[in-house]
C-alpha cells in the first residue's frame, strides 16, 4: 500500500510528529475509532470502497481487538505504513487478505481486496483483467502446492519472484498521498 510512493515522498519526522499531535487533539480520550480514522484521512462516506478499504486497515492494525487504535497502534500503523520495509509491509498486506485469520489465504480473500482496491484504482489505471482473472493469475502463480490456498511464505516468495504479482498483491493505493493530503486539513 503506497510502497513505492512512500520512498518517493518519504514522510520526515515532523510531518509523523504532526500526525501524532492531530491524534493528540483529536482523540484526547487515548483512543482512536473508525469514524475518527476515516475524518482524519479524509475519507468520504460516500465512498463505499474507500471507506471498506479504511475499515480493513483499521481492524488490521487494531491488534488487542477493541474497536480502538490506542496511541502505540496509531504509531505502529504509521510507521509500518509510511516508513517500513518491504518485508513487513508484505507480511501486512497478507494480514488485511487474510480476513478470518487462520494463516492461509483461499480465492474470496482474495478476490474481495482486489475487488476493493480495483474500484479504488479503476478511474486512474490501465486495468483490463477483471478482479476474477487477477485473482485467478495470483493463484496460477503464488500457490506454488497448488491447494487452493496461499500461505504467508508462498505469498512472499510470489510477491519477491514477480513483479505483476507484486504490484497486485503489495495493496499499493498510495497511503502516503492520502496522509499528506490531509494530515494538514485538521485544525
Amino acid at each position: 500500500m503506497g510502497q513505492e510512493g512512500s520512498h518517493n515522498e518519504e514522510m520526515g519526522l515532523a510531518q509523523i510528529q504532526e500526525l501524532c499531535i492531530v491524534f493528540m487533539k483529536e482523540c484526547p480520550s487515548g483512543a482512536l475509532h473508525l469514524h475518527e480514522l476515516r475524518r482524519i484521512f479524509g475519507v468520504p462516506s460516500s465512498s463505499a470502497e474507500e471507506s471498506l478499504y479504511i475499515e480493513t486497515v483499521f481492524h488490521s492494525f487494531d491488534t488487542n481487538r477493541d474497536n480502538a487504535l490506542d496511541f502505540l497502534e496509531y504509531v505502529a500503523a504509521l510507521h509500518l505504513l509510511l516508513r517500513g520495509n518491504l518485508e513487513d509491509r508484505l507480511k501486512w498486506s497478507f494480514k488485511m487478505y487474510d480476513k478470518d485469520g487462520n494463516g492461509r489465504l483461499d480465492r474470496q480473500e482474495v478476490q474481495r481486496i482486489i475487488r476493493i482496491i480495483y474500484k479504488i484504482k479503476l478511474p486512474t489505471s490501465d486495468v483490463s483483467m477483471t478482479p476474477s482473472d487477477i485473482c485467478d493469475r495470483i493463484f496460477d502463480l503464488v500457490d506454488q502446492n497448488q491447494d487452493g490456498q496461499i500461505s504467508l511464505s508462498e505469498f512472499m516468495e510470489g510477491a519477491q519472484q514477480d513483479e505483476w504479482v507484486m504490484n497486485m498483491l503489495k495493496l499499493d493505493v498510495n497511503v502516503t498521498g492520502w496522509v499528506l493530503q490531509n494530515c494538514g486539513r485538521l485544525p
